[in-house]
């Protein structure tokens, strides 16, 4: 009763899809590898390349369990298109539905509890210009006010509007969200965020006076961070990198 189904889908699905497969299954396990985790709570989805389909962990597969092949194949709506051994979580996938309707820039939508995200979050300041790390968050940043559990479709709307055309949105008393063309963009997104909410909280608990970046240098940074996150200083460098170290970890999501 406690073995998940298994299914290979490795020679059933387009090379495309495969390929999306393997990166965001990766993704999964690398976020469990960090401690990034939340049980089996939290999504990160990823759009089938030239469809309107979507790949989205199921219901009740803790990140580090999830494969290639048991990432759930939905349309914009949550409804399932790929058989019926697995199930969604319908209200983890609200926040993405809304931001893949309108973004269609984003390739992958990545939304994690992780403490450091959910206590910078419930700053009324919120992020601050205290790290090299904040920088790059800071350049594209927005922010949406909590209104309870994900579950009402008139919410899509304001999250859409917060957002905007950022790449990172800190829910307020929730946590954190990143975005990207790819599934390394969006995951070097919520490292950078991550790590940037870890070392504020570190510098506030330290009780020193801190040194905050000058606005005028914070103003200038976008154009830095459109530079570091894009090419082959981004995701096209550090994502293969990841790829390798998911391998060494345990090569069993990719089946």
């Amino acid at each position: 009763m406690f073995d998940l189904p298994i299914r290979d889908l490795k020679n059933k699905v387009s090379e495309s899809e495969w390929l999306t497969r393997l990166d965001l299954a990766a993704c999964y396990r690398l976020v469990a590898h960090f401690g990034w985790d939340d049980l089996i709570y939290t999504h990160i989805s990823a759009q089938i390349p030239n469809t309107e389909h979507y790949l989205i962990n199921a219901f009740g597969v803790a990140f580090d369990e999830v494969t290639a092949s048991n990432l759930v194949k939905i349309d914009i709506h949550g409804n399932i298109l790929d058989g019926n051994e697995f199930e969604i979580n319908p209200a983890g996938f609200t926040i993405h539905s809304a931001i893949h309707e309108v973004r269609h820039d984003a390739g992958c939508v990545m939304h994690l509890h992780t403490n450091s995200t959910i206590a910078v979050a419930s700053q009324k300041q919120g992020l601050l210009p205290l790290s090299q790390y904040s920088m790059f968050s800071m350049a594209s940043m927005s922010y949406h006010d909590y209104e309870g559990l994900a579950v009402n479709p008139d919410e899509k709307l304001r999250l859409q509007q917060n957002l905007g055309s950022n790449n990172h949105l800190l829910l307020r008393n929730h946590g954190g969200l990143t975005l990207g063309a790819t599934v390394g963009d969006a995951f070097m997104r919520m490292y950078d965020l991550n790590r940037a909410c870890e070392i504020q909280l570190m510098l506030q608990a330290s009780g020193e006076e801190l040194i905050m970046v000058e606005q005028a240098i914070v103003d200038n940074i976008i154009k830095q961070a459109n530079i570091v996150h894009t090419g082959s200083t981004g995701g096209q460098k550090s994502w293969p990198a990841m790829m390798r170290k998911a391998y060494r970890l345990d090569p069993g999501f990719a089946q």
